[in-house]
């Protein structure tokens, strides 16, 4: 052994032995008895240092120390780096060899950081700490918490002046066997044991470590660079007020000492391999503890989650203050306890940021998957777009759940936890899924806006089903109900086992009026009669006016635009249209005028998305600031004049009552233009839920609505201001009682309930068996649920007796589902047409024509469609004799000859009738088959003489009834054949637009006129989208708003993210090893 290397061994032998000195003396270390009140502290100061953490107003216990890393020992990337910087070392030799101790200079040095992620999460947290104490807590107690704070710095600094030694730094020659900094560390530590030694101690000590984390450039995402800046410039400011700095957290120390091994230059004398390890090794020790120690749900100051969410809040959604209610809400004893919670307010109260910010504790803190169930398709892909920012910022998968879009079961990821965003129908396709596969307790909070939903046809039947097997099966699983119309309030409560908070706030005050004659009469609750005269209006009418305006519906609407907004409600869809044209009729030329260009623009994009082609009604009316609203016009066409209206392009929407429940579009003035929704007389439910409208929060001070009445209707409107709101009643027995069918066979298919006492067990856990008694009306649960088992036992779906006598005593038998019953529930397919469709499969399996697609059309053309259309027998004999032989080959198979159609289209008598149920749906086909090859909606419907409207909700419906056949072929052996090919079919439906558009129609909300602008800019996939930075996207796309572009972009992003995820959930899933695998050794014995 040459001189040099025993050198080398003797000064690592003298690093060793100080450090076993150092451990030993933190361990011997004797000090005075301590007082009772700080025997823990001074006995655990690790403990102590804990809680010192803890009581930080800016904690972030859940967020990870390391980034990205699962382990730095195991990151080989960064131990080769460390290698690497031995064997060619950076700057000096070492800072030990700095006399004056200027450990800043040393760290300084340029380094090459190649792990952003682990730098990002660095300097996050450093802002965090550098934040002031009290910022964004809650008031009262702030000099209880400084006082505790500084008590606990204080015993924190002692127990490091007691229990450490002072460490020399060593000279030049010596080597650097620890990592740099935990050798600027000791150095620190060396301080005030100094001054402790020479009586001169300072008030505090900064125990703040100059590492280089601040130095290098920033890579978090543009959203947060401004909040970050500024967040620095508060600090400094603070910092300098102040003249002290606080204590780091073991934590903090942990980071900064973790990125300073990794990044600080080392000298040319080489580490010694073992001792890194070691030393490597203890660090992760350390930090381990450090985790499990500051383990728990509270993640930060806002609401128990870190102050990203806030910033996020203000940045996305432009709110910077919770309203008091909201306050109250997220901190409710009930709320905090995790009991299930009913809250109903006003519309426009702010009740979805109460729900957004429950599903983030349970997402972030929790660590569980949130099911949010929406009413409808487009809500839904609202609230994905609007929470995809969300998700990419605070790592979570925002999973949308409607149409034709879900995954059943939905994939189990392991990295990350996910929000489901569904309709009501997939909500509970959703649940069976998770139940079947034992996965339900995966999801933590189940939240439901419009809760009234419960009581709304077979809609609320399939709402309470979902909620039944959660509530019956899942007993973590918490529920959130919202609603801003609410009354048997108890029932509710009853069934979902909740606690309930109201409260009547409003951000603006709304004033309700009623309009009879010329006369405006304020709503009154105070008053005898509920009315109290206001005005009376005053506007000039001519003749002609007045014959066709005689409510004075412009006189009303000329008060407020195009200064306000106004909504118009009206009772029918043809009534929309009418109104807003003889709207335009009467107003004032100067409308003209106001945004011209914004009204061009408008009306240029119309026609794009017609391929050239545009509503004449619209073409009318745009330009002066008017638009009718309903469900007869395209998805693309209604985002487009919402879109407008909601930027002040539109001042005036003539809409139907579905307006009301689906976006929310304010109003300074709503006016009912009728008490009728066609002809059935309003509920108190739906005029609320209109009027709700009026009033924009940080626009106007007050909102308006003026309730449009005839003499003859007075005694019914006086009425419907005054009465309560309608009940929320169970609908499993309504419509012949198809609701409970359903339920009876999922439960049994499931297995959740197999028998009949089982049945009941469950049964009276639903909201009809808490309403049993109000319901039933003199029949006795038992029979019911009874009278609802034969029939599904008759259409073969389930096997079994349901109950038998024995020597008095009666005995329930096990019940089972058939294999039909099986692929009936699974596929979501209505009881009654699961019989047809089965037939119709086993039929077409004979003679399945696949030169085209119109047979397979024809089988997933939605049976529940058929009785909203009737066939024009000339478009139907032309149509097919437009087709070609093979297609016309198809009429036969299903039962369409061409003679019928011939006599029909001659108006001739047909001796030999055909099935017209079939003859309907396959007109219905057809439509369906033109709009897959032309893909142009309005030539489409101009050859059909059908509401463009209305074949966009054909196609839509055609498209989830296609998802829903496929998985009831996967469940029948004998359709093996039909699974590939609905498969693509069913894709092929969701989007029917050109190949090339798919990719980009994928993300939620991008529509076929924004796919084509957006891929004739070169964006052609979803990862250019996905890296398209959203100021380019506004200069670049037409009509596009920065909010627009920041949602797409980071919906892309989203998207992008799940299917990442999934591809390398499935590579985890190929390599692991599997539980069962035999054993691998082989003995001696055997192999002889």
């Amino acid at each position: 052994m040459d001189l040099a290397q025993a050198n080398e061994s003797q000064d690592t032998n003298q690093w060793i032995s100080i450090r076993k000195r150092v451990r030993e003396r933190k361990i011997n270390v004797k000090t005075p008895p301590p007082s009772k009140k700080k025997v823990e502290e001074e006995v655990h100061p690790a403990a102590s240092l804990n809680q010192d953490y803890m009581e930080q107003g800016d904690c972030d216990s859940q967020e990870d120390l390391f980034g990205d890393y699962d382990s730095f020992a195991d990151d080989s990337g960064l131990l080769a780096q460390l290698e690497d910087a031995e064997r060619h070392p950076v700057g000096t030799s070492s800072p030990l060899g700095n006399e004056t101790g200027d450990w800043k200079g040393a760290v300084e040095c340029p380094t090459t950081f190649q792990k952003p992620d682990l730098l990002n999460c660095l300097q996050n947290d450093e802002n965090k700490m550098h934040k002031h104490p009290t910022e964004d807590a809650d008031p009262g107690g702030e000099a209880d918490k400084d006082l505790r704070r500084n008590k606990s710095n204080a015993a924190t600094e002692q127990i490091y002046i007691k229990t450490l030694p002072v460490m020399h730094t060593g000279g030049m020659d010596e080597p650097d066997e620890l990592p740099s900094s935990q050798l600027a560390l000791m150095e620190e530590f060396n301080s005030p044991l100094i001054k402790q030694e020479s009586n001169v101690l300072e008030p505090e000590t900064s125990w703040r470590l100059n590492c280089c984390v601040g130095n290098h450039p920033d890579s978090t995402s543009g959203l947060d660079k401004k909040a970050l800046n500024s967040n620095n410039r508060q600090n400094q400011s603070r910092t300098t007020n102040s003249g002290t700095s606080k204590q780091m957290s073991l934590k903090d120390q942990m980071k900064s000492a973790m990125a300073g091994n990794a990044k600080a230059p080392t000298p040319q004398t080489l580490r010694s391999n073992q001792l890194k390890a070691i030393v490597l090794s203890e660090e992760i020790n350390v930090a381990m503890k450090t985790i499990e120690a500051t383990s728990g749900i509270d993640m930060g100051p806002f609401y128990g989650l870190p102050s990203k969410v806030k910033d996020l809040i203000f940045q996305l959604k432009g709110i910077k203050e919770l309203y008091e209610w909201q306050h109250t809400c997220l901190t409710l004893e009930s709320v905090q306890e995790r009991k299930n919670l009913i809250y109903s307010l006003p519309t426009s109260g702010g009740k979805t940021l109460v729900a957004e910010i429950l599903i983030m504790q349970e997402l972030l803190c929790r660590k569980k998957d949130v099911l949010f169930v929406l009413p409808y398709v487009a809500i839904v892909q609202e609230k994905v777009r609007g929470l995809s920012p969300f998700g990419i910022e605070l790592n979570f998968l925002v999973e949308e759940y409607a149409g034709s879009k879900g995954k059943f079961p939905p994939i189990k990821r392991r990295q990350k936890n996910s929000l489901y965003i569904a309709t009501i129908e997939k909500a509970h396709s959703l649940v069976n899924s998770l139940i079947e596969t034992e996965r339900i307790n995966s999801v933590g909070l189940v939240v439901v806006d419009e809760l009234h939903m419960l009581g709304e046809g077979s809609r609320g039947a399939i709402l309470e089903m979902a909620l039944s097997k959660i509530l019956y099966i899942s007993k973590t699983t918490q529920i959130i109900g919202m609603s801003a119309t609410l009354n048997n309030v108890s029932d509710l409560q009853h069934f979902l086992k909740a606690e309930h908070y109201t409260s009547n706030f409003r951000p603006v005050q709304l004033k309700e009026y009623v309009k009879i004659r010329d006369s405006i009469y304020e709503v009154d609750n105070k008053s005898e009669d509920y009315f109290t005269f206001s005005r009376v209006l005053n506007y000039k009418y001519s003749s002609n006016m007045e014959k066709i305006d005689p409510d004075h519906l412009i006189a009303l609407v000329a008060e407020v635009i195009p200064k306000h907004s106004c909504l118009v409600f009206c009772p029918t869809k043809k009534n929309c249209e009418n109104v807003s044209k003889m709207l335009c009729k009467y107003l004032n030329k100067s409308f003209l005028a106001l945004k011209e260009k914004e009204k061009h623009a408008l009306i240029k994009e119309l026609k794009n998305i017609g391929n050239g082609m545009i509503c004449p009604i619209l073409h009318g009316t745009v330009p002066y600031g008017l638009a009718y609203h309903h469900s007869g016009l395209t998805n693309d066409e209604r985002k487009l004049i919402e879109e407008a209206y909601s930027e002040g392009v539109l001042c005036l929407l003539t809409c139907t009552s579905t307006l009301a429940a689906g976006v929310n579009l304010p109003a300074r003035r709503v006016i009912l233009r009728s008490p009728y929704v066609a002809r059935d007389f309003l509920k108190r439910s739906q005029y609320k839920q209109m009027v709700g409208r009026a009033g924009r929060a940080g626009i106007d001070t007050e909102g308006e609505s003026i309730l449009i009445s005839q003499e003859q209707d007075k005694q019914l409107v006086t009425d419907l201001v005054s009465r309560p709101l309608e009940g929320c009643y169970s609908n499993l027995i309504h419509g012949n009682e198809k609701g409970i069918k359903d339920l009876l066979l999922s439960l049994i298919g499931l297995k959740i309930a197999q028998t009949l006492d089982q049945i009941v067990e469950f049964m009276a856990g639903t909201l009809l068996g808490v309403q049993q008694q109000h319901l039933f009306k003199g029949k006795n649960f038992l029979e019911v649920i009874e009278q609802a088992l034969e029939p599904l036992m008759e259409k073969g779906l389930i096997n079994g007796k349901i109950s038998s006598s024995s020597d008095g005593e009666e005995m329930y038998h096990k019940l089972e589902v058939t294999k039909l019953g099986h692929a009936t529930f699974k596929g979501s397919i209505d009881l009654e047409y699961c019989d047809t469709l089965n037939m119709d499969l086993k039929k077409s399996l004979e003679g399945l024509v696949l030169g085209n697609y119109l047979h397979l059309i024809y089988l997933v053309t939605p049976y529940d469609m058929v009785s909203q259309c009737t066939p024009d027998w000339m478009i139907y004999f032309r149509q097919f004799h437009q087709l070609d032989v093979v297609e016309q080959k198809v009429f036969a198979t299903v039962g369409v000859p061409e003679s019928f159609l011939t006599k029909k289209a001659s108006g001739q008598a047909v001796r030999k009738a055909a099935d017209g149920f079939v003859v309907t749906r396959f007109y219905l086909s057809l439509v369906l088959y033109s709009l897959f090859k032309e893909m142009n909606t309005w030539a489409v419907a101009l050859r059909f003489n059908m509401p463009r409207g209305f074949m966009q909700s054909l196609l839509n419906s055609a498209a989830a009834f296609a998802s829903s056949v496929l998985h009831f072929c996967e469940e029948l052996e004998e359709f093996w054949a039909y699974q590939a090919l609905f498969s693509d079919l069913t894709h092929k439906l969701s989007y029917c637009v050109k190949p090339e558009l798919v990719p980009l129609m994928e993300i939620s909300g991008v529509r076929e006129a924004r796919a084509r602008q957006l891929h004739h800019a070169g964006y052609k996939s979803l990862s250019y989208l996905a890296n398209a930075n959203p100021e380019v996207l506004v200069k670049t796309i037409e009509h596009m708003s920065k909010r627009q572009a920041i949602q797409i972009v980071f919906s892309a992003k989203m998207l992008l993210n799940e299917k990442a995820e999934a591809l390398q959930e499935e590579v985890e899933e190929l390599l692991r090893l599997p539980s069962d695998l035999p054993l691998q050794s082989v003995s001696t014995e055997t192999a002889r």
